[in-house]
């Protein structure tokens, strides 16, 4: 999960010499930070007496983004933090250097904050960043990196909120909102960009269309690639213009989506990239037990227990198997009893998913999965150990449907192999393929009949999920 803990391991060195320690107030706590996505808001524009300010602004917004979906189903997923960064002035630059607008008759405004906070960037008039362009940027970076290393290495993505009440913010790897009356949804807006990598859905210029969750030029409704929502909730394929660039590249809504237009919620397809974001970055296993080495001649009867980090309200589903033949189904502890047992070596394990209506789990791309995985050595004279592993897995199958080619691709935190079984519909196993860790493999239907057909995920001989596949 902490993806950004390893990259500034250097910082804290470069920068051990500088440190600066700012004050850090909790403004949500979920749980341990280990165990929960970090967002951290950095002050920008605030005089330490301005400090009472800036926390009820991070509290404002907190809670409005836990009000709206998805977030609010998986408030229990994320903490969050401020930092308090002093400035020296309050406020932001606003140079009047902007093109998009005349900003002739105004007057240049020029204050002294700690990331050099300036609207008029990159000459478009709203966007507030920390530099007027990338060059003046860098030097700000550095701040915020030592900023972040110094006092909460362990974030996961990071806000800066200006004390401004003009409009204005962008993206990029630390999103910068104002404080105005918008701020809320801006900044929820521009964590779409840098957090979740979602695209804007609003006329852009042409060098910033690219492919993204909610941007191609993929316009087959059999092949776009949030072809599971078509239909659903409005989603379709939507030009960003009538002509020239624009007109090549497709959004699933058009105007009712918060990548579009603020106070809107963020549609379907946006919000199933931010679930399958929060899938990345965090398991929904907090804790289980009991641990590896457990002590020999256990009493019977044994108890293994998860403790989950549920969605609200709670979409995690649970399946227990004891060597490889279903045992319980969305229990969070399970007691097996000695005559469940076999003589020698015994495999239980807990298959955890999420079956949230935000995901299209039947069709969809990638599987998300985490398990929990106990072996049980067992003689006449008792247990005589139990050690445990924890798996977080992402499997991926695309396209789907498909004329011929189907690619399966493969993660986990265990460098297990992954086995596919692919089933017909009489139910008999027609190819069974193996993918090892960090890497994919194709499969040929192309001597197939066309119809549906199923594939089973096997990992260590415990059956992790199946999922359809269409042969056109």
């Amino acid at each position: 999960m902490k993806q950004q803990l390893l990259g500034l391991i250097c910082f804290l060195t470069s920068f051990s010499l500088f440190a600066q320690i700012f004050e850090v107030e909790p403004i949500k706590v979920s749980g341990a930070n280990e165990n929960r996505i970090n967002l951290v808001v950095l002050s920008e524009g605030y005089q330490a007496s301005e400090f009472d300010d800036f926390i009820d602004d991070v509290t404002v917004f907190s809670n409005a983004m836990f009000n709206q979906s998805p977030f609010k189903e998986y408030a229990n997923y994320f903490n969050v933090y401020a930092i308090k960064v002093p400035s020296n002035e309050s406020g932001a630059d606003h140079p009047a250097t902007a093109i998009d607008v005349d900003e002739s008759g105004s007057t240049p405004e020029f204050v002294d904050t700690y990331f050099n906070a300036t609207f008029d960037a990159f000459g478009y008039h709203r966007y507030l960043y920390y530099g007027i362009d990338y060059v003046d940027a860098a030097s700000a970076e550095v701040k915020i990196r030592s900023v972040l290393a110094d006092n909460f290495p362990t974030y996961d993505q990071a806000l800066i909120l200006v004390n401004t009440p003009y409009y204005g913010g962008t993206g990029g790897e630390f999103p910068i909102a104002a404080a105005s009356a918008d701020a809320n949804e801006l900044a929820l807006h521009e964590l779409g960009h840098s957090m979740f990598y979602l695209k804007d859905e609003y006329l852009l210029p042409a060098e910033y269309y690219s492919e993204g969750i909610n941007m191609t030029q993929e316009s087959n409704s059999n092949w776009v690639k949030w072809k599971n929502w078509m239909g659903i909730n409005g989603i379709g394929i939507h030009a960003y213009g009538a002509s020239g660039v624009p007109s090549t590249w497709y959004k699933p809504r058009n105007g009712q989506c918060k990548m579009e237009v603020l106070y809107k919620p963020f549609c379907s397809v946006c919000t199933e990239g931010i679930v399958e974001k929060i899938h990345d970055l965090i398991s929904p296993i907090e804790m289980y037990a009991p641990v590896s080495n457990t002590v020999e001649g256990s009493s019977f009867p044994l108890d293994f227990q998860l403790n989950l980090i549920k969605t609200i309200p709670n979409t995690l589903e649970i399946e227990w198997t004891l060597n490889a033949t279903n045992f319980a189904n969305n229990l969070d502890d399970v007691s097996i009893e000695e005559t469940d047992l076999v003589e020698g070596e015994n495999t239980l394990a807990a298959v955890v998913h999420d079956a949230s209506s935000f995901l299209k789990i039947d069709n969809h791309e990638s599987l998300h999965i985490n398990t929990v995985t106990w072996t049980i050595n067992y003689s006449t004279l008792g247990v005589q150990g139990i050690t445990s592993t924890e798996n977080r897995l992402s499997i991926s199958m695309y396209p789907n449907p498909t004329n011929s080619i189907i690619n399966f691709k493969f993660e986990n935190s265990n460098r297990q192999t992954l086995k596919i079984d692919i089933i017909g519909v009489d139910g008999k196993r027609l190819k069974s393929i193996s993918v090892s860790n960090q890497s994919h493999k194709q499969f040929n239907l192309e001597n197939l009949k066309t119809g549906i057909y199923v594939a089973r995920f096997y990992s260590d001989n415990v059956l992790l999920a199946t999922k359809k596949i269409v042969k056109n």
